[in-house]
């Protein structure tokens, strides 16, 4: 598992911790995970049926960003509780935004217990770019009260959050080997 910190200008209410780790890789998924420990007032968005759909970043979304060694170019995914979800290409940081096509609708999955959240989401391997990344593993929560904390492996700006920033994209997936 590899820990995410909140934005230090947006704290969380109750939730402690965000814990995120890629879970499985074959030829038709790639599978992730998020944790959430002090979960009790965490909102999620009732189920809306599957789709694409903008703006989920406006409550409880998980977000995946992908980036080739070398490229100013990458992917984001957004992905929602409410089994919504959307994929966007990006030319460069924030620029040439256009939807993604994806050959099927990820899988998305929320169990939440009195404390603790697991968010799993499986997402079509044909529709993400090859392998090796660099990645920024994200989310954004909110909780009761309209409390919302961003988080990321890391948070290149001090005085707001920004998930597209470089700095983000600090985890690495090595391309599959042949063995």
């Amino acid at each position: 598992m590899t820990d995410l910190i909140y934005h230090p200008a947006h704290p969380p209410a109750l939730i402690r911790s965000v814990e995120t780790r890629f879970i499985g890789f074959d030829h038709e998924w790639v599978r992730v995970r998020w944790k959430i420990l002090g979960a009790a007032k965490l909102v999620v968005p009732p189920f809306a049926g599957k789709g694409r759909d903008d703006g989920l970043w406006n409550t409880t979304c998980f977000e995946l960003f992908l980036q080739s060694p070398g490229d100013r170019a990458y992917v984001e995914l957004n992905l929602s509780p409410s089994e919504r979800w959307n994929a966007y290409d990006f030319e460069g940081r924030r620029e040439g935004m256009a939807e993604r096509p994806m050959p099927r609708e990820p899988e998305c999955t929320m169990r939440k217990g009195t404390d603790m959240a697991i968010f799993d989401a499986a997402i079509p391997a044909s529709g993400l770019p090859a392998r090796p990344w660099h990645c920024g593993l994200t989310a954004v929560l909110e909780e009761e009260g309209g409390v919302k904390s961003f988080w990321a492996l890391s948070h290149g700006n001090p005085v707001a959050p920004d998930f597209h920033d470089p700095s983000c994209f600090t985890f690495e997936v090595a391309a599959p080997s042949d063995a």
